[in-house]
């Protein structure tokens, strides 16, 4: 039997050639595609959460994957409705998350890894989300890097994406590249398992539930056809042109300029020279020059359109009109907007993108700026930032923080801070964040002074450091653990990142090359190995799983159990152990035979 890295790859060269697959649900009999899948999710914070039964990642072995290889030979595999639960969204209303279980969640990324390895290679270059290599940074480069000279944006939201896919245009479009009824019959039970809310069953019609594994690639999948649609139809039709035809007025200005130099005048050479600077080159309103581009990050899409106002309403009709007809779909109104690139800003991926005019910068004797992209930090989100840690308008401490350690509130703040200023570095702006440093500093420091009983002074001079940085020195604040015995100290720091602009600040969602795995999991290689870590045992061999590291941290570290203190140690979320010490965990008892 083939590794699965050898399976991936096949599928993969069979995508990029575009031929289609045959026979692929017979790759579900393989063990060690789902030690692979199993080595992808087991560290996922929901991995821990049951979904529909109590069945969590706990207890994974060898022979819960022979169990399920055996039902889906055997074709009695059958997915379990999700658990729905609902999640609040930032206009007030709740967006529903599915939580299955965890051999549904297994099963199903094993089919994630199947079908993106086939249909990775065919995607768009424009589609962004959720894909290996690629992300909210990726879009946006594309955006600021090749989008010069747009003059409508037109953004694109789907209505309720996840839960609106049309299940006979999903299979349909499955079965243009995957010839096997009975893989297809396996996404088709999952679509229809449905989902229980108050443990009531309730039918999946439409949609596939919004937190499972294969929600993102089946989306992917599906408006993979919008791509194409955009790129084969749209962008053909309203592009036209090399470039835009010279400007009548410019041009005229010009020869003025050659004349006055000729006569040897000096000061109207000088005068026309500056004019010219001001006034646009190109003819702005050139019919026979148009461009459209695309771009989209899952169900969110913004189309950038050079010519008039009233074939970018055209372009706008048709994208409804083909996910409406084709796709089952509609956009959503109060999110679907044509905005004029010079005068106004669109919104895409929390950005703001507007087109920059400016005719006074002057870069080597030409306008540098006009027409060209500029990404902006919104004002909106300064103030959505800030506004946990202010209270009546000033920073305030977090009382919910004060009984934990120096190290766990620095540690605390400096990552919310840092994950949003390296999400907001494309921007010309991101020097406007400095609002939410002093904040989040200010609020910081009080948390820290509340638990000393100390004052903002005392915490910021005890605290206080420099480090290095690209642009020189910077000033941020730190709490050390010193660990002894030679070892580093644990280091916890917020601030030091300098809040300049880096063009090539790219963030991907994923890993890039995640495929291409040079060795196997430490964990499955660990189960592979087939030997009880507590006892020495080699029958039932099952991984003990824990939620978080703290867990292990009792009071009395002396009554401690000897798997804890072995967890601790290694310093690992999961024990592989055997079933007789997997069950005395459970009950509290000791483990026997310790080594």
């Amino acid at each position: 039997m083939r590794d699965a890295d050898t399976v991936l790859s096949i599928l993969r060269e069979r995508g990029r050639r575009g031929l289609p697959v045959e026979r692929l649900y017979r790759q579900l009999f393989n063990p060690q595609l789902y030690l692979k899948a199993y080595g992808r999710i087991y560290s996922n914070d929901g991995a821990m959460t049951p979904g529909a039964t109590q069945e969590t990642v706990d207890g994974m072995s060898l022979r819960k994957i022979n169990r399920i290889i055996d039902a889906i030979r055997h074709e009695r595999f059958r997915f379990s409705p999700v658990k729905r639960v609902y999640i609040p969204k930032k206009n007030g209303r709740r967006r529903p998350l599915g939580l299955p279980s965890w051999t549904d969640k297994l099963v199903g990324e094993v089919i994630r890894l199947l079908l993106e390895a086939y249909y990775e290679p065919q995607f768009s270059g424009h589609s962004h989300g959720y894909r290996p290599g690629r992300g909210c940074h990726t879009a946006l480069a594309e955006v600021g890097n090749t989008w010069t000279g747009t003059t409508w944006f037109i953004e694109g939201d789907v209505s309720d994406c996840f839960g609106a896919l049309d299940h006979k245009v999903m299979l349909s479009t499955l079965s243009e590249g995957i010839h096997d009824n009975r893989f297809l019959g396996l996404v088709h039970n999952m679509l229809k398992a449905g989902y229980l809310e108050d443990w009531v069953w309730n039918a999946t019609l439409s949609g596939c539930p919004q937190g499972g594994v294969l929600s993102p690639i089946l989306s992917n999948i599906y408006l993979d056809r919008l791509d194409k649609f955009v790129e084969t139809e749209l962008i053909p039709q309203y592009t036209r042109g090399i470039e835009r035809a010279k400007s009548p007025a410019y041009r005229k200005m010009q020869k003025a300029m050659i004349r006055a130099r000729e006569r040897g005048d000096r000061e109207q050479v000088r005068s026309l020279r500056r004019q010219l600077r001001i006034m646009p080159s190109k003819d702005l309103h050139d019919p026979g020059y148009r461009r459209l581009r695309y771009i989209r990050y899952a169900d969110d899409h913004l189309l950038g359109f050079t010519g008039p106002k009233a074939e970018a309403e055209q372009i706008k009709a048709r994208l409804a009109q083909f996910l409406r007809d084709d796709l089952k779909l509609e956009l959503s109104e109060d999110k679907t907007l044509i905005t004029h690139a010079r005068s106004e800003a669109a919104r895409f991926l929390s950005y703001e993108i507007t087109v920059k005019h400016r005719d006074t910068a002057v870069t080597n004797g030409q306008r540098s700026v006009n027409g060209t992209i500029g990404l902006r930090v919104p004002r909106s989100v300064i103030k959505a930032k800030c506004a946990p840690h202010l209270s009546r308008g000033k920073p305030a401490r977090r009382t919910k923080l004060i009984n934990v350690d120096d190290h766990t509130i620095v540690g605390i703040y400096g990552a919310e801070y840092r994950g949003i200023v390296q999400y907001y570095l494309l921007a010309d702006d991101v020097f406007r964040l400095n609002r939410l440093h002093w904040v989040m500093e200010t609020s910081m420091l009080k948390t820290l002074a509340a638990k000393h009983d100390s004052t903002v002074t005392k915490m910021a001079r005890k605290h206080k450091a420099k480090i290095q940085t690209p642009y020189g020195l910077r000033t941020c604040f730190e709490a050390r653990i010193d660990r002894g015995h030679g070892r580093k100290p644990l280091v916890a720091r917020f601030g030091g990142i300098p809040l300049h602009r880096q063009k090539k600040a790219i963030l991907t969602d994923r890993q890039p090359g995640h495929w291409e795995s040079p060795r196997p999991k430490e964990l499955t290689l660990r189960l592979l190995a087939g030997r009880c870590e507590i006892c020495d045992h080699t029958d039932n061999i099952q991984v003990h799983h824990v939620r978080k590291l703290a867990d292990l941290n009792t009071a009395d570290a002396s009554r401690r159990p000897v798997w804890m203190d072995i967890m601790a140690k290694r310093r690992r979320k999961s024990l592989v152990v055997c079933g007789c010490c997997h069950d005395h965990i459970h009950a509290g008892q000791k483990t026997a035979n310790i080594r």
